[in-house]
């Protein structure tokens, strides 16, 4: 037996047939990632998602090479006219994004249902970037934890799992 209610071409959860799937449109290009984390610079509170973090990585990622290599080419080629402006570029790059690093790494901690002062694994020679890492892949922790409701919007309804 069919059950004419649902609406052609939806899937249904499997959640006793409750919501139509819709899948998710509030997707984060890099551009962005970058402008949420510039918006929210010294926040550490909330939650950010995989896609925030890792966009703002790449971000700085790609403009600390475009300021670093010229740096090392001119010194490496003993030309001060270029190593010491991209220099002093990179130097105010890295302050200057020391502290939305350091947010968005909390937010994304967060996210995954850990505390902020996990930041601190990174300090264990070796393993510890290896752990944060692994922190950062995770995918986020369904529906609302202390530091606010999943930003994809994922289990922030009201449905209980455990009562059934």
């Amino acid at each position: 037996m069919e059950n004419t209610n649902q609406p052609q071409n939806t899937e249904v959860r499997s959640r006793r047939d409750r919501e139509p799937f819709m899948p998710e449109t509030n997707e984060l290009g890099m551009m962005d990632a970058v402008k949420k984390v510039f918006n929210n610079y010294a926040n550490f509170s909330g939650r950010a998602r995989r896609s925030e973090y890792w966009y703002w990585q790449l971000f700085n990622f790609i403009v600390g090479m475009i300021l670093y290599v010229p740096m090392i080419i001119g010194s490496a080629s003993r030309n001060q006219d270029l190593a010491l402006p991209f220099g002093i570029l990179f130097l105010l790059y890295a302050l200057a994004t020391f502290i939305p690093t350091l947010a968005v790494s909390v937010r994304r901690l967060h996210d995954t249902g850990r505390s902020g002062w996990n930041y601190l694994f990174g300090m264990i020679p070796f393993v510890g970037v290896v752990i944060l890492i692994i922190f950062y892949v995770e995918d986020s922790k369904h529906g609302a934890n202390q530091w606010g409701a999943n930003p994809k919007g994922i289990g922030n309804d009201d449905f209980n799992a455990n009562q059934f």
